[in-house]
């Protein structure tokens, strides 16, 4: 139980004003709960020893051409035990070529009573900036590496940071806030990736619009951060990140601290903009990473935000002018694609959700296979039929029901006819749509089913959809469509519920789950349909390696560049293989949690408890080693190695 204190009161009664009374509850209850593993001694033991620092400084002093990196750190009446902290968190670095830019925009005229920003947490005094110099001086007099410049006015967050960008002579820029904390092996782990170059590996993350490829440098590197308490001992909240995510950075800046950017990509972005004071850094990651050629993550605690354990002055309520910032950050970004889309900022502060038009009205073919389970048909292809997006048609595929089902058939496709030597029942929808069912007399494999459907669509357009699906409200074809017409989109996933409401997908992960022996895993199963998960991840519009075949949108071109799903895997991870199948080809496996729908879990089947259903499955887990040994080995880039790799809620891997 964690401790409840005055400063937690206020701030849960701001949290309550603004969420209401059944939002803040649920909030309030994940709080409240344990860590699958606590951080706190998760930290201490992955941080680096003594040992392994003296090690990294060996190493680094032998590096030819390792590049300097200019930490850039824009000053405003920072508080002396901040500012000194600040410093020597840079000058404990194991990897030496680095220059510490300060823009000191503090006013003249103060030598004492300023106040720390809000972020920082506290009200304590600062040391104005007479005493600001005098600390910095002194600093400067023991290392050269230390710039210093005093700026005659304060220009605003972006002013003063690209007064500090201006002193750099480095290759790279590093940002720094004048109260945070550098681990010390930060600079050394980020050349060390810098050396390496791009890795290539099955499914390799990207940006959507440039491929990573073998041996390119990457521009842009950001690592994995946590906070920590205002005398720096502390550490709580970790943020843990996937490699790059475009989808992610759309709904949340999760990229943030530590961020290292090429000098010449941040010149050629135009620097930090004054325009989106508060979501300043949004704005500059969006821009550099629409350009940047590679972009890397370092998923190590590098980076120490200086917060007071209780947040009451991380009132995001109050900041509701960085709020908009955020927003226009991204529908700018957005705009500079040529991307029509809407963006509008979520209850949770800092977070987004982004809507994409549709382009045109193209027609999507709906993919059902069936066996018998007529109510349950029924209530799917009603759910289908209240969609606000007309333009689509529905193919059944018939899988050896019984005569009840054949009967049900004919009365709502009544025109019986073969075609190429398939048995056909024709007809059309309430609304007009076409109405196809096509016979399958073979044994049950899914990927079979489909792939038969996808060869009677008409569509530009497929929708893979299982028969105990129900879709939840109109707008799932819009939304899937809006966001599958993306360029860099192969395919589009949905969030989807059991008939209590808990979450049975929410995205796939592939190399965990102990069910499917470390293969993949939904993500959030089990998971209150009311609550987000991890930094609302359940919640946001993200990439995934994979996203479930129970009901999924595919560019038809890209069904069939992929060769459909694969047939020897008739039960088990034919849609894992599918996606990761359009990864390699440079497309983005999208989820969309605003697409939503209840799940019936595969009432036709029946239970995969038989001799050869047993042997089958392992059949299917061989199949996926041998195809995709290189993201089992290496890991999902849009997971986190420091995740557990058996819970499938974004915990914590066990240190023992």
């Amino acid at each position: 139980m964690k401790k409840i204190t005055l400063q937690k009161v206020i701030k849960g009664v701001r949290y309550l004003k603004h969420y209401g009374v059944k939002e803040f509850f649920i909030r309030l209850q994940e709080k409240m709960e344990a860590e699958n593993v606590p951080y706190e001694p998760w930290y201490e033991k992955h941080k680096a020893a003594p040992e392994q620092l003296e090690k990294q400084r060996r190493t680094a002093e032998k590096w030819k051409d390792a590049p300097c990196i200019s930490i850039v750190v824009p000053l405003y009446n920072t508080p002396e035990k901040f500012l000194r902290e600040m410093i020597a968190s840079v000058q404990a670095q194991s990897y030496g070529n680095w220059q510490l830019c300060l823009a000191d925009g503090s006013p003249v005229e103060t030598d004492s009573g300023g106040e720390i920003p809000e972020k920082a947490g506290c009200r304590e005094r600062t040391a104005g900036k007479t005493k600001l110099t005098d600390i910095v001086k002194e600093y400067q007099a023991a290392d050269s590496r230390i710039t210093y410049q005093i700026l005659e006015k304060n220009e605003g967050i972006a002013g003063n940071t690209n007064a500090a960008i201006a002193l750099a002579k480095g290759d790279w820029l590093a940002f720094l806030d004048h109260d945070d904390i550098l681990a010390p092996d930060a600079l050394f782990e980020a050349v060390s990736k810098m050396k390496k170059g791009v890795e290539q590996r099955d499914g390799v993350a990207a940006t959507g619009f440039h491929e990573n490829h073998q041996g390119a440098e990457y521009d842009m590197l950001y690592t994995d951060e946590d906070k920590v308490d205002m005398e720096g001992k502390t550490h709580f909240e970790p943020h843990f990140k996937p490699d790059i995510n475009i989808d992610l950075l759309r709904s949340n800046n999760y990229i943030t601290h530590f961020l290292l950017v090429k000098r010449e990509l941040a010149e050629a972005v135009g620097g930090i903009r004054s325009d989106y004071d508060g979501a300043q850094d949004y704005d500059f990651i969006l821009r550099c990473v629409e350009q940047a050629k590679a972009v890397g993550h370092i998923p190590r605690i590098l980076y120490h935000w200086r917060c007071h354990t209780d947040s009451t002055s991380a009132n995001p309520f109050s900041k509701q002018h960085a709020v908009e910032a955020g927003r226009r950050a991204i529908a700018d970004h957005l705009e500079r694609l040529g991307v029509k889309a809407e963006v509008t900022p979520r209850k949770d502060m800092g977070f987004y959700q982004v809507e994409y038009a549709v382009e045109g009205e193209p027609l999507v073919s709906i993919i059902i296979p069936n066996k018998d389970e007529v109510e349950t048909l029924k209530k799917c292809i009603a759910s289908i039929e209240n969609s606000d997006y007309k333009n689509y048609e529905v193919i059944i595929v018939e899988n050896n029901s019984c005569e009840e089902t054949f009967s049900y058939y004919r009365e709502i496709a009544p025109e019986e006819q073969e075609i190429e030597g398939t048995k056909t029942f024709s007809g059309s929808l309430a609304g007009g749509q076409r109405l196809l069912v096509a016979v399958w007399s073979s044994g049950f494999n899914y990927s079979a089913l489909n792939n038969f459907g996808a060869s009677f669509a008409k569509g530009e357009y497929l929708v893979l959809l299982n028969n105990d699906i129900e879709l939840i409200g109109n707008h799932c074809l819009t939304a899937l469509l809006g966001a599958c017409q993306r360029r860099e989109v192969g395919l589009v996933g949905a969030k989807l519920f059991y008939p209590d409401h808990t979450v049975q997908h929410a995205g796939i992960v592939v190399g965990i789950g102990g069910n499917a022996r470390g293969i993949a895993s939904n993500m959030f199963t089990g998971l209150n349909g009311e609550r987000s998960g991890y930094l609302h991840k359940a919640s946001l519009m993200m990439d995934y390696s994979a996203v479930t075949a129970a009901f999924f949108m595919v560019k038809k071109e890209v069904f069939e560049q992929a060769g459909g799903l694969t047939e020897e895997l008739a039960v088990a991870f034919n849609d894992v293989d599918f996606c990761l199948k359009v990864r390699k080809l440079g497309y983005l496996v999208v989820y969309n949690p605003q697409v939503q729908a209840y799940h019936y879990e595969s009432k036709s089947r029946g239970a995969e408890d038989s001799p050869e259903k047993t042997a089958r499955f392992q059949r299917e887990i061989e199949y996926m080693r041998n195809h995709w040994i290189g993201i089992l080995k290496e890991g999902d880039p849009y997971y986190n190695p420091n995740f557990s790799t058996v819970y499938n809620n974004y915990s914590l891997r066990d240190i023992h």
